[in-house]
C-alpha cells in the first residue's frame, strides 16, 4: 500500500513542491541571463503595480465573480444528483444514468469549447430553437456578456456535476442500512428518511469538499475560460489566469506573473483556514480538515 503511494509523492515533490522556490521571483526583477540568484530584488513592487492596475483588479474581480457563481451554485447539484441516483432501484437504470453524467468530465475543455460555440453560434440549435418560437434575429451567445458568463457557469456545472456525484454516493453507500431499517419501523417515509438520515450523513463530506474548493476561489478554470474568451467579452471573461498568462507568458514578465500567482496562492491558503474555523465551530470535528 505503502509502495504504491510513491509515484504520487514523487509527483507531488516535482510539480508542487520543487517550483515554489521559483515564487520568488515575483520579489526580483527576473532575466534569463542573470538568474533567479543572480536578478535584482525589488521586494514587494509587482505587488504594488498589479494593486494599482485597473487591468488586473478586473481581472480579480471577474474571478470571484465566476468562481463564486461556480461554487455556490454548482455545489448543491451534485448533492441533489446524487440523492435521485441513489433513489433508483433498478441497477442498470441506475448505472446509465450515472455514466451519462459522470462522461462530460473526461472530455476536455478543447473539444467541449468547441462544441458549445457551434450550438449557441447563429444558425446553430439554440438559436433555430428560438426562431421555432418566432424569434427573428440570431444571437451571437458568446459576445454578449450576460449570456457568456451564463454559459460558463452553467457548462462547468455540467461537466463536474457527474464526478463530483460520485464522491456522496460513496458517502451514501457507507451509511448504516439498520438506520434506514429502524426507521421505516418506526414509520418514516423516503423523505423523512432522507431528511433524517441521508442528508445529515452527507453534511461531514460535503462541509469538507466546500472547505477544499474554497482553496481554489481564485481558479475560474483557465482551459474553459481561455477557449471560450473572445475580446467583446472582456469586461466580465478576463479572469486572473488569462491576465498571468497574457501579461507574464506572452509579454514574458515573468516577475509580474509570479507575483500575481503567489498573491493567488496566499489568498487560497487563507480561505482554507477560514472555512476550516467556521466549519468547526458549527459542525465540530467531524465536518473539518482538522
Amino acid at each position: 500500500m505503502y509502495l504504491m503511494l510513491i509515484p504520487g509523492i514523487v509527483l507531488l515533490i516535482i510539480f508542487k513542491y520543487i517550483p515554489i522556490y521559483g515564487l520568488v521571483i515575483g520579489f526580483k526583477d527576473y532575466s534569463f541571463t542573470r538568474g533567479i540568484l543572480g536578478s535584482e530584488w525589488v521586494g514587494l513592487y509587482y505587488f504594488d503595480r498589479a494593486f494599482s492596475d485597473v487591468f488586473f483588479l478586473r481581472a480579480l474581480r471577474n474571478t470571484f465573480v465566476i468562481s463564486g457563481l461556480k461554487l455556490f451554485v454548482g455545489f448543491p447539484i451534485p448533492i441533489v444528483l446524487a440523492l435521485l441516483l441513489n433513489e433508483v432501484y433498478h441497477q442498470g437504470i441506475k448505472r446509465t444514468f450515472q455514466t451519462i453524467t459522470y462522461f462530460p468530465y473526461f472530455i476536455s475543455w478543447v473539444v467541449l469549447s468547441g462544441l458549445f460555440l457551434r450550438i449557441f453560434a447563429p444558425g446553430g440549435p439554440v438559436n433555430y430553437i428560438r426562431a421555432m418560437f418566432g424569434a427573428e434575429d440570431q444571437l451571437l451567445f458568446f459576445a454578449i456578456p450576460e449570456y457568456f458568463l451564463a454559459i460558463v457557469v452553467g457548462t462547468d456545472i455540467w461537466r463536474r456535476m457527474g464526478y463530483a456525484a460520485v464522491i456522496y454516493l460513496a458517502a451514501l453507500a457507507s451509511i448504516d442500512p439498520q438506520l434506514y431499517e429502524a426507521a421505516n419501523i418506526d414509520g418514516a417515509g423516503r423523505i423523512r428518511q432522507s431528511l433524517h438520515i441521508t442528508i445529515p450523513s452527507l453534511l461531514p463530506v460535503a462541509s469538507i469538499l466546500l472547505i477544499l474548493n474554497m482553496g481554489f476561489i481564485l481558479n475560474a478554470g483557465f482551459d474553459q475560460i481561455f477557449n471560450m474568451f473572445n475580446p467583446l467579452v472582456l469586461d466580465v471573461g478576463e479572469i486572473i489566469d488569462t491576465y498571468v498568462y497574457k501579461k507574464g507568458i506572452v509579454e514574458f514578465n515573468y516577475s509580474y506573473g509570479a507575483a500575481i500567482g503567489f498573491f493567488k496562492s496566499v489568498v487560497g491558503l487563507v480561505l482554507i483556514f477560514l472555512t476550516n474555523r467556521i466549519a468547526v465551530l458549527f459542525g465540530g470535528r467531524d465536518s473539518s480538515l482538522w
